[in-house]
């Protein structure tokens, strides 16, 4: 190693690794076991701190509610470990189409994610009864996923017409809009509140995605205790190597 800059190797091998076709022979190669393992998992933790660097920088300038869709439909590991995205439908009746199926990793039914703009408000205040509630914004994507899950629960009992896999067995349904990085701790306790009394419906932040994908991200970095957290699992499409 004399006479060669550690930084310029460092991001040699790292640009390395990072070739597919390298990836895959990996395991074929007589490393030691941690030898593999600190490889792959250096690599899969880059690619994911560069998802949650798009997500985060996207936040602050793009509005299409497709861009968001297609970020999760490539990062659905962020919805955390009860679920895998695998389903490319979309279309649970002949007029209704939601933005993401989640399979429960448990089960294998099916839950329903909603996306919408992250420049929604979230909460407003009534100051006459000094209480949070809901937008209309909010209150208008309530009441689509209230009839998503209607129609889903008739129509994929025993699973969808044309893809009998798909199947709903008392869904949940998960919409995520708006920001809540600048909220006080009144906010936060108001949206703990108000979906703790929704049956069926929770309310998500892209800030609280951001927040699980950073969770995650620390987890695998071994800075936070392992014990004190959960598990997350993955589709054979974007699992973890290791």
């Amino acid at each position: 190693m004399s006479g060669l800059d550690t930084t310029d190797v460092a991001k040699a091998l790292i640009s390395v690794l990072e070739n597919d076709d390298i990836i895959e022979h990996i395991d074929a190669i007589d490393f030691s076991d941690d030898l593999a393992f600190a490889f792959r998992n250096s690599i899969k933790i880059k690619s994911l701190i560069k998802a949650m660097d798009e997500l985060e920088a996207a936040l602050e300038i793009e509005s299409s509610e497709q861009f968001y869709q297609d970020w999760c439909e490539r990062n659905g590991w962020i919805f955390g470990n009860q679920y895998v995205m695998k389903d490319g439908e979309r279309r649970i009746s002949r007029n209704d189409n939601v933005d993401l199926l989640a399979t429960s990793v448990i089960s294998g039914f099916r839950d329903i994610i909603e996306l919408k703009k992250p420049s929604f408000s979230v909460l407003n205040f009534d100051a006459s009864h000094d209480s949070y509630y809901f937008t209309a914004d909010v209150s208008k994507a309530i009441g689509q996923c209230h009839r998503y899950l209607d129609v889903f629960s008739e129509e994929a009992a025993n699973g969808l017409r044309d893809n009998r896999e798909i199947v709903a067995y008392h869904p949940r349904a998960t919409i995520v809009v708006g920001r809540s990085n600048d909220w006080c701790e009144d906010q936060h306790r108001a949206l703990h509140g108000l979906n703790s009394r929704m049956n069926g419906i929770t309310i998500l932040t892209y800030d609280h995605l951001l927040q699980q994908g950073r969770r995650l991200i620390s987890i695998l970095q071994n800075k936070t205790e392992i014990e004190e957290l959960p598990a997350f699992e993955f589709d054979d499409d974007d699992s973890l190597p290791f």
